[in-house]
């Protein structure tokens, strides 16, 4: 009995010794084979705006950074980081900045409660990829906005809110992350130049005539704006108009003749804020 006692006993000795003597090894192997991290992923992590919004397609902004340092991403692919901060980061990496066009999220869709016709009276979920699964969702247009705001749920601007059934963009909270973009199941939602006037507010692509029973605003693509464009930057493809920006002017000829109304200017439409906020002086 003493002797398998005294068996157990320097069983548990060499179990602590082995122990101890692995413990040892991999504390050195931590310490020299330790893979050193680049300074300067640190400080663009530092520099980006820690938003970790995921719209340069990267985990966060840790992830970004990495990117940055091994030359697989341009510091201007971050969409909220300030232009100072692009130069900051840019400096870091000593590069040239690529230019930065500031962009803005615009809901496609005009379709608004009192606007767009319904097959039904949805009384489930209040999310958009609930409610398309139940015939594509309760409004006969295919392409209309649920209005269920999955969209601002998924905005960390706040940026976002239903106004009548249909999304709209607070342009100055907006900072172009694209996670809306991403969150629609309707595909509504575009990045567009941060100064475009104008912009169609309709994705629908079927006939006119289907667009008209379905919505009493709809592009119906008559091709009447496509006609008065000086620049040509506006075209119907699949029965849809389609703005080109980088040929728009903004002189608002499509605006004028549009006889649906479908292409809206940002100085008139309900939804869209353009104006600065105005700032109180405190006393």
């Amino acid at each position: 009995m003493s002797e398998y006692i005294g068996n157990i006993i320097l069983a548990a000795v060499w179990f602590l010794v082995i122990s101890g003597a692995l413990g040892i090894a991999l504390s050195f192997a931590a310490k020299f084979l330790k893979v050193k991290e680049d300074p300067r992923i640190e400080e663009i992590t530092d520099a980006l705006p820690s938003a970790n919004c995921g719209g340069c397609g990267y985990a966060g902004c840790a992830a970004m950074a990495d990117a940055i340092v091994k030359g697989e991403a341009n510091p201007s692919k971050c969409a909220v980081a300030s232009p100072e901060a692009i130069k900051k980061i840019a400096g870091i990496m000593g590069i040239e900045a690529e230019k930065q066009v500031r962009m803005r999220a615009q809901v496609m869709c005009s379709g608004t409660s009192d606007l767009a016709k319904h097959k039904y009276e949805y009384e489930g979920v209040h999310d958009c990829i609930a409610a398309t699964k139940l015939a594509g969702g309760h409004k006969l247009c295919p392409n209309g906005c649920m209005g269920f705001g999955t969209c601002v749920e998924a905005c960390k601007f706040g940026a976002l809110t239903v106004i009548n059934g249909v999304a709209a963009v607070d342009y100055h909270k907006c900072q172009a992350c694209g996670a809306c973009v991403s969150a629609c199941p309707k595909g509504l939602i575009s990045l567009i130049p941060f100064e475009a006037e104008y912009w169609v507010g309709c994705k629908c692509t079927e006939k006119g005539a289907s667009t008209k029973k379905w919505c009493e605003i709809g592009c119906i693509g008559c091709k009447l704006c496509e006609k008065g464009c000086p620049t040509g930057a506006i075209k119907v493809v699949d029965n849809l108009a389609r703005i080109d920006y980088s040929l728009c002017t903004n002189c608002g000829k499509c605006f004028d003749v549009c006889p649906r109304h479908i292409i809206w200017s940002s100085s008139v439409h309900p939804g869209a804020k353009k104006e600065e906020p105005v700032v109180e002086e405190q006393a």
